[in-house]
């Protein structure tokens, strides 16, 4: 018997404008970069020739914009999802520098990193994130589903489907701003992985990665 292939691309959204450096993490309201606009148009390029069948994002602005050129290019309408929102994080707000994270008052906050105990658990993120792959691989069952979400969850799911464990260096993710991590299903077994950059010419030194 043949088995059936679907495909879950899971795409981080662009470049954020975000001037302060600001850990913005769940806050609403910041908005794709124009960088991370071309970012969007970019990848919704690189997935138009694609079967895609049902796209999804957080509810997050950034997630949002990201995903709204993919739909179009379908002829789909875009929902969100809050499973695959960006996790919780106690830093949410404050601003990226050295002296934030080494403050006295905030080392109580590492007591943990197999958790981490600053955030949400990557066991709670990789289980919700799951669930979210496993709902739009049937809702796209032998076509194509895309997941527009952020940073850690998207790191978190890999390393939980590779077998990997969950805690980590967050420096060594591959999982740069409008990427592409590809899981492939014949049934319901995943039988592969793959990770594309399209934007990789728009990346630089400069570019935010901050609140993922």
């Amino acid at each position: 018997m043949t088995s059936v292939r679907t495909v879950v691309h899971l795409v981080r959204h662009g470049e954020v404008y975000n001037p302060d450096k600001i850990l913005y993490g769940r806050l609403p309201g910041y908005h794709l970069s124009d960088r991370g606009r071309q970012m969007a148009t970019i990848v919704a390029d690189h997935l138009a020739g694609r079967d895609v069948a049902h796209v999804i994002s957080s509810s997050l602005t950034r997630a949002r914009e990201t995903a709204a050129p993919i739909a179009a290019r379908h002829t789909l309408h875009a929902e969100t999802d809050d499973r695959v929102i960006e996790a919780a994080n106690d830093f949410e707000g404050s601003q990226v520098t050295l002296k934030t994270f080494l403050d006295p008052r905030a080392l109580y906050r590492y007591r943990d990193p197999r958790k981490p105990s600053w955030g949400e658990p990557y066991a709670e993120v990789a289980a919700r994130m799951s669930a979210a792959i496993t709902d739009a691989r049937a809702a796209a069952r032998g076509r194509e589903a895309v997941i527009v979400s952020h940073q850690m969850p998207i790191w978190i799911a890999r390393a939980a489907a590779e077998g990997r464990r969950l805690w980590h260096d967050p420096r060594s993710r591959e999982c740069s701003l409008a990427s592409v991590t590809s899981f492939t299903y014949a049934d319901d077994r995943l039988t592969a992985i793959a990770y594309a950059e399209p934007a990789r010419a728009l990346l630089s030194d400069e570019t935010t990665s901050v609140g993922a």
